[in-house]
């Protein structure tokens, strides 16, 4: 902070490297703003006009990034720690309020009324715009605006998104999403169709941007800072140049637009004549030689998806079938899809001496997820020059990579999930036949019946029985695979509350053995910070003496101080360089223990799941490890 009359500066000194850092109103009874100060092992709650602690607690997976504001149902304000694959969030007497596992490190952290109901979500790596609509930026240099689950638009670029912002900066009344890149440019996109309304560059890559009263006069600015201190600020336009900000290039990109638009026009026209001279031929030749114009009015275009179990020379597989309904090609397909194609798209070509009515597209989705399939197929004749373009869209189901197999043939699992539901059998074979790829002539009348599957990535198996009694078991030594079935029915059955009775022997007992190395891990840590503390007491001592022998002219013990002072300080490197490594394998140990625990709580479903997570946390705290793998197996008592 800077005061007005003295120009002093108010200086924090913390004795750790900041790793994140962040300010807003955590006690409203203060009714003043308190500083937020991350580092990889604590954090710190300030009070800044008062110059005291709120709180300082320590965070055992690190704080890689910081929030400060309201979260769902919890009525005080939360400071919401991102760390190492996990969220915590404390109020204002630094009591842990809130906590849930991530599937990676956490970098950046926001809130958002993400499905419009009035209470705040977090969201990572993003930033909140205006209801449920965020801009998200991607490491691979994509950004992009999304609404709930619906993306307005992206873009993606070869350089990288190092910050974004949402600011209405052409005083339209909405905000627009800035990106700050790695080359120095800064952008203004609209959070609608994403086109750029203004831009400028910096010497070097943005570090930040952020927005403030810089000036201190009451307008909010658009604030952006460079990697080498350029900072830059940009006041909000005018009412009269609303909606355009890009001044005298306005007019030139204008001129670029429509220029664009007439050459497709053109091109559009010259394909037209081109379409009816061909017309014009077909009425004029024989039958056999007529089919090189239009092609007929009835063509369709038809899709379909099969597991194929793959050769010697192919992996098992999921098959895309597209084909025509008559004698004409497919002389090309587009295929759009996130999460399965390098680069979101595959383009089919096939030679044309192979040119045919039926194309088959291998898929290999590497995750359980469901994937709308937008294809576009080139259709018309061997000698044509013009081709009619078909789109449609075919959804690969959630748990496609998994190939039917009979029960008999392969041995069971040893791992299960056991629990009881209160609905029809109709309605779960309903549920089968939308999330996995059965063949037609699969049928399942009344309970009970079980149907088993191979995983086509590693050949693991899953089992799924159902009694008449409502009773079901999942039969899989993958546990992530185990509750992405459970979370799939429970959807689709619309279950809001589902305990269940699971056991995992040998993940179970490589979570003990990772607990175990996670006791080292912190036994060898606070032998080396004692053993740093005494070196570090040494090196002080030994300077002293060192000096003292040069001032009284004692060359012969100057030198051998110095000696034992350089042999000190080189025990203290490397004492740092062992406590760093232990320091990462016991992150990344912490890491897979917040896993198991979100695992267990993804076995269950509402309350069940929330009751566990916590339960499991507490038998942590209390180091209590057959309390954490009974409520892993049964859940908690009072479930």
């Amino acid at each position: 902070m800077q005061s007005n009359q003295d120009s002093d500066i108010s200086l924090l000194n913390i004795n750790q490297g900041v790793s994140c850092l962040t300010s807003g109103v955590l006690n409203p009874q203060l009714g003043y703003d308190c500083l937020l100060v991350g580092t990889q092992t604590n954090l710190l709650a300030y009070d800044v006009h008062n110059n005291s602690d709120l709180f300082y607690r320590e965070i055992s997976d690190g704080a890689n990034a910081a929030v400060l504001g309201m979260l769902g149902g919890i009525s005080s304000p939360l400071a919401i720690i991102g760390g190492n694959c996990a969220l915590q969030g404390f109020d204002h007497e630094g009591n842990d309020l809130f906590w849930t596992v991530t599937g990676d490190n956490v970098r950046s952290l926001a809130l958002c009324d993400f499905d419009g109901d009035g209470k705040n979500e977090t969201i990572t790596a993003l930033s909140p715009m205006y209801g449920s609509r965020f801009g998200y930026a991607l490491s691979n240099g994509t950004v992009g605006v999304y609404d709930k689950t619906a993306r307005y638009w992206r873009i993606k670029s070869k350089n990288h998104a190092m910050s974004i912002h949402a600011f209405d900066l052409n005083s339209d009344g909405v905000c627009e999403l800035i990106t700050g890149w790695s080359n120095g440019k800064v952008d203004a996109r609209s959070d609608r169709t994403g086109e750029v309304i203004f831009k400028d560059n910096f010497a070097s890559s943005i570090a930040g941007v952020v927005e403030g009263d810089y000036r201190m006069d009451g307008n909010t600015q658009l604030i952006c800072c460079s990697i080498d201190g350029e900072v830059r600020g940009y006041l909000p336009g005018s009412q009269e140049m609303k909606g355009n900000l890009m001044d005298s290039t306005a007019e030139q990109d204008l001129i670029r637009e429509l220029s664009q638009k007439k050459q497709n026009l053109l091109l559009e026209l010259r394909n037209y004549e081109e379409n009816s001279k061909q017309i014009e031929l077909s009425t004029q030749v024989n039958e056999g030689d007529g089919q090189r114009g239009v092609i007929p009015a009835n063509t369709q275009l038809q899709t379909a998806l099969s597991v194929n179990l793959g050769a010697d020379s192919q992996s098992a597989h999921v098959e895309l079938c597209i084909s025509t309904s008559n004698d004409t090609i497919i002389r090309a397909v587009l295929i759009f899809a996130e999460g399965i194609f390098e680069g979101e798209s595959h383009v089919v070509h096939p030679n044309l001496q192979n040119l045919s009515g039926h194309i088959r597209v291998p898929l290999t989705p590497p995750k359980d997820v469901p994937v709308d399939l937008h294809i576009k197929a080139f259709v018309g004749y061997r000698s044509s020059t013009q081709f009619h373009v078909f789109e449609l869209t075919r959804q690969l189901p959630r748990f496609s990579m998994y190939a039917l197999s009979s029960p008999d043939s392969v041995p069971q699992p040893l791992s299960f999930v056991n629990f009881t539901i209160s609905e029809r059998v109709q309605r779960v074979v309903m549920w089968l036949n939308q999330s996995f790829l059965l063949p037609e002539d699969a049928e399942f009348q009344s309970a009970p019946f079980q149907v088993c599957f191979t995983f086509l990535r590693d050949a693991g198996q899953l089992c799924i029985k159902m009694k008449p009694c409502g009773e079901i078991s999942v039969s899989t030594d993958d546990i992530d695979l185990a509750g992405d079935v459970i979370q799939s029915m429970a959807s689709f059955l619309a279950i809001e509350d589902l305990q269940v009775e699971a056991d995992f022997p040998a993940y179970f007992e490589q979570l003990r053995k990772v607990l175990i190395k996670v006791d080292e891990h912190h036994t060898v840590h606070q032998k080396l910070t004692a053993d740093m503390a005494d070196h570090s007491n040494l090196i002080r001592s030994m300077l002293v003496r060192a000096e003292d022998a040069r001032l009284m002219g004692d060359m012969k013990n100057m030198k051998k101080r110095y000696v034992e002072l350089y042999n000190l300080n080189r025990d203290l490197i490397n004492g740092y360089k062992i406590r760093c490594t232990n320091h990462t394998e016991l992150l990344n140990n912490l890491k897979a223990v917040n896993q198991a625990i979100q695992r267990a709580g993804r076995l269950r479903v509402g309350k069940p799941k929330t009751q566990v997570i916590t339960a499991c946390r507490d038998a942590i705290r209390n180091n209590n490890l057959n309390m954490l793998f009974r409520i892993m197996r049964v859940g908690t008592a009072s479930c």
